[in-house]
C-alpha cells in the first residue's frame, strides 16, 4: 500500500510539472533571448531601462519613467535606413494596428539624430501612425548600442521596466518571434 501511494505521488508530481512547464512554455512563457556579438548592443537582456525623455514629433515630451506597468516597443530609424522602411509596414501592420488601443501598449519611434523636418517627411512618406521621436544627437541611441552602431533596432521593455528582446536589422523569424514575446507580455 505504501509503495502505491508513494507511486501515484510520484506519477501526481510528475504529471503537475509536465503540464506546468508545457503549460508555461505555450501560453506565458517569455523565452530568454541571446543577442549576438553582431548585434553591438551595449544594453544586455534584464537590464533595466534608462531614464530619459523622449521629444516627439508633435513636440510633445515623454518620460520613461512613466512607462512602469506596460509593455514599451523602441524602434530605433532613420530615414536613410533602407531596411527601416522594409520593416516599417511590418511594425504599423503586425504590431501597431492590433495594440494602439491597448493601453498597456506603448511604440515609438525614435529617429536617430536628423533635423525634425526630416522626421517629419519621413513619417509621412511612410504612412507612420505610431509616435515619431527625434533622437538629437543619437542620445537615447547610445544608451542601448554604441552611437556608430547602426539601425534598425528595436528593444521590448516589459511592465516591470525590464528589457526583454532586442533586434537588429529586420529578419521575418526574429520580428515573428518579437510579436509573438510582446503579445505574451501584454497577457502577463
Amino acid at each position: 500500500m505504501r509503495r502505491f501511494v508513494r507511486l501515484s505521488w510520484i506519477i501526481t508530481l510528475i504529471g503537475t510539472l509536465l503540464f506546468t512547464s508545457s503549460y508555461a512554455q505555450k501560453y506565458n512563457h517569455v523565452p530568454k533571448q541571446e543577442i549576438p556579438d553582431q548585434y553591438e548592443f551595449k544594453a544586455k537582456i534584464g537590464d533595466v531601462l534608462p531614464e530619459f525623455t523622449l521629444q516627439l514629433v508633435n513636440g510633445k515630451k515623454v518620460s520613461s519613467k512613466s512607462w512602469k506597468g506596460k509593455v514599451v516597443m523602441l524602434q530605433f530609424t532613420a530615414s536613410w535606413c533602407g531596411v527601416c522602411r522594409k520593416e516599417i509596414p511590418y511594425i504599423q501592420k503586425d504590431i501597431w494596428d492590433p495594440y494602439k488601443r491597448n493601453s498597456k501598449f506603448l511604440l515609438f519611434g525614435v529617429d536617430r539624430d536628423e533635423p525634425l523636418d526630416k522626421v517629419k517627411r519621413y513619417q509621412k512618406e511612410l504612412d507612420i501612425s505610431y509616435p515619431m521621436a527625434v533622437d538629437k544627437n543619437a542620445e537615447i541611441f547610445s544608451l542601448f548600442a554604441d552611437k556608430r552602431a547602426g539601425v534598425t533596432r528595436n528593444v521590448i521593455i516589459d511592465k516591470k521596466g525590464k528589457i526583454v528582446f532586442m533586434t537588429r536589422l529586420f529578419k521575418e523569424n526574429e520580428f515573428r518571434e518579437m510579436v509573438r514575446v510582446i503579445g505574451l507580455l501584454l497577457k502577463e
